[in-house]
């Protein structure tokens, strides 16, 4: 594949690389804090399941999270940050991206009826398919370097 610039395999992690920057920025601006001490970001998360139009999300929610607030909310943050960091250096990168991928469908599925964030995640879902797909990890990783994949 001939481009102007880079090759397309480089193209390829550098979509890689901005994936893993916008959801170290999603790690970077939340009030860890406010999740961690005073649980707000698993509290909102209870009121979007709680009126959810599907009742298995509220179930699935009731199920899962809600018998473990404080666990489900450094899962939540500490994941966003270790998805970006596997992305950007390429490091375990197939785990990174199905895993991003399965965390923004789980977001799209929570948000169904906010069209405002359905744009991030249904993007970053597909960039993450992408990604996969063209085994992402075989230019400017870790990966690479150390033979993992």
């Amino acid at each position: 594949m001939q481009t102007v610039w880079l090759t397309g395999a480089e193209w390829l992690a550098v979509l890689r690389i901005g994936l893993g920057l916008w959801w170290l920025e999603s790690w970077r601006h939340k009030d860890r804090k406010g999740w961690f001490e005073r649980g707000t970001g698993i509290a909102w998360a209870a009121d979007v399941a709680a009126h959810h139009k599907w009742p298995q999300v509220k179930k699935g929610f009731d199920t899962v999270v809600a018998p473990r607030p404080k666990v489900m909310a450094y899962v939540v943050v500490y994941a966003e940050l270790a998805l970006g960091l596997g992305l950007v250096v390429g490091f375990l990168t197939p785990v990174a991206l199905v895993g991003g991928l399965l965390l923004n469908l789980l977001y799209l599925v929570l948000m169904i009826h906010d069209w405002a964030e359905q744009g991030q995640n249904a993007m970053m879902a597909l960039i993450s398919l992408v990604a996969l797909l063209a085994m992402s990890w075989q230019t400017w990783s870790l990966d690479s370097a150390i033979g993992l994949f």
